[in-house]
């Protein structure tokens, strides 16, 4: 067994400065649950979604965090910021580690278009190892709708998918579907941590090797204290989900390569047919 403990924390998201309650409630649950050895948070949950509250990395907020992680010896991914880098905004997302130092950012690849305007795509992987734990990958949010993402993070090696999210809209409940099918399909660890409030309905989801649900939050502030098991997921990829498929070794073996993501060997005329990626109008 390779135990490892992570906190989910479902925090009222705004358009505040929200780190103070952020340190608060971190010290709570070190206090609460002192087995607890990282802690995720939802997108933007420290500053809101208005890319006006962009800064460079590193900078004043995630230092903040860093004194944090290291004040209480925890690996911690505070969510998403949006950064400001030579003059474009990425909502970003930094991880911790428990000496107070950051070891990787990732940048959302896929921004919430129509509607996160403003915000460059990122186009680079993350994937960190937790020393004698196992391997980690992070997305954020509307990442979870391509399923290349996870599926490359996880042939990478990744064992745990992190994914904050800030999701206030009627397709959170085809969210659950997705993060449960993502740890099915690529027999990882997935979790979804939405917020709550102005930003947020909540219902952040945690989901094992096997495609089984292991706790879906409400609507309300949570905090989820879960500990996960890497060799169950190992023992997933060795024997098939359920003792059943084996999807990762099938996809690893198979026959045919995909053109579609080819331009010179796909015809797109379809996909470009769709028109303009831009919010609906009144008809």
């Amino acid at each position: 067994m390779v135990p490892f403990n992570i906190a989910g924390v479902q925090l009222n998201v705004s358009l505040a400065d929200n780190i103070d309650v952020m340190e608060r409630r971190i010290a709570a649950i070190v206090n609460r649950f002192p087995w607890i050895q990282m802690i995720l948070f939802s997108e933007l949950a420290a500053l809101g979604p208005s890319p006006a509250n962009a800064q460079p990395f590193p900078g004043p907020t995630e230092q903040r965090f860093c004194e944090i992680a290291h004040r209480h010896g925890i690996w911690l991914i505070p969510g998403s910021i949006f950064e400001m880098f030579e003059g474009r905004v990425y909502n970003t997302a930094s991880v911790i580690n428990p000496e107070g130092s950051v070891i990787g950012r990732y940048r959302k690849m896929f921004p919430f278009r129509p509607y996160e305007i403003g915000v460059e795509s990122g186009s680079d992987f993350l994937v960190f190892d937790v020393p004698d734990v196992g391997r980690f990958g992070v997305s954020i949010c509307y990442d979870m709708w391509f399923p290349e993402t996870t599926r490359t993070m996880v042939s990478m090696g990744a064992e745990v998918i992190l994914h904050p999210s800030m999701t206030d809209t009627i397709d959170r409940e085809v969210e659950l579907s997705i993060a449960r099918a993502s740890a099915a399909i690529n027999q990882c660890y997935f979790f979804d941590i939405n917020g709550v409030g102005e930003w947020g309905n909540g219902r952040s989801i945690i989901v094992g090797p096997s495609g089984y649900v292991i706790h879906e939050a409400g609507s309300g502030e949570e905090i989820m204290p879960v500990e996960i098991n890497l060799s169950r997921v190992r023992r997933e990829r060795e024997i098939g989900l359920r003792g059943l498929g084996q999807p990762l070794k099938s996809f690893r073996d198979r026959p045919v390569d995909f053109n579609v993501y080819q331009s010179d060997k796909f015809d797109h005329s379809y996909l470009n047919s769709l028109g303009v990626l831009e919010k609906q109008g009144r008809s």
